[in-house]
């Protein structure tokens, strides 16, 4: 009988040196929505906790893992230290701690292409788990941009029109240099750009002074898009004549 792969999570972008040598195994993205899991970190976690950090703790407790890697260098967030603290603690597992200083570009092939925005979302996350060997057409005049971290509510990409071009920390992952400040803070200029991230996220600071700084709109959302928010973001498109 065979053996039985590993079920290995990850959260963040670890090293593809650490991913590499697990790619035979059954790799899980913690970050991600999975489906079947109940939420049950509230009790574990802060309420001020932002709902990517609170997913990853669900995740975590609803799967039979053998490992877990954390990203909790420069490249994700000091939310990721503290949870890797109360993982090594609440687990009878493996925590595999990684800093990912990488400064050697992948590039953003998909972030700068003309795909619809969700897809492009979609792309880049399976990515980490199953590199795509893709040929892609680049919008060199893209619409509108989004910057910031992947939404936890995918819906929020709908809003855009096709070869909206990714910015921020996404674009650092596409990139696989999640912790490249410059690149994170690249805005191009005269692009109607919505500056986004996750309610609680220290990103926010970043994002509101860029969105003042680049005449951009700066939104929070806390897990499922808002009708508010998506007002806010559909009445800024249609100012900025990028949606009808």
């Amino acid at each position: 009988m065979p053996d039985r792969k590993r079920r290995i999570g990850f959260v963040g972008c670890p090293p593809e040196e650490t991913l590499a040598p697990r790619r035979s195994q059954e790799l899980i993205d913690l970050d991600n929505l999975l489906p079947g899991v109940q939420p049950r970190s509230e009790s574990l976690l802060p309420r001020t906790t932002c709902r990517i950090i609170r997913r990853i703790l669900d995740n975590t407790l609803a799967l039979d893992l053998d490992e877990i890697i954390i990203d909790q260098g420069f490249g994700k967030c000091d939310a990721a230290r503290g949870l890797a603290e109360l993982l090594q603690d609440l687990l009878p597992i493996p925590i595999l701690r990684t800093h990912n200083e990488n400064r050697d570009p992948a590039g953003t092939p998909i972030c700068d292409s003309d795909l619809p925005l969700l897809h492009k979302i979609q792309l880049i996350l399976e990515e980490l788990v199953t590199p795509h060997h893709l040929q892609l057409r680049p919008q060199p005049h893209p619409p509108a941009a989004i910057w910031g971290v992947p939404a936890a509510d995918l819906s929020i990409y709908e809003l855009f029109p096709d070869g909206t071009q990714v910015l921020g920390w996404t674009r650092c992952l596409e990139n696989r240099t999640p912790a490249d400040w410059e690149l994170e803070m690249y805005v191009p200029e005269g692009v109607p750009t919505i500056f986004f991230a996750q309610t609680f996220c220290p990103k926010n600071v970043a994002a509101r002074h860029l969105a003042g700084k680049h005449d951009g709109l700066h939104v929070d959302v806390d897990g499922v898009l808002s009708q508010p928010v998506k007002a806010k973001i559909e009445a800024f498109l249609r100012f900025r004549k990028v949606r009808s």
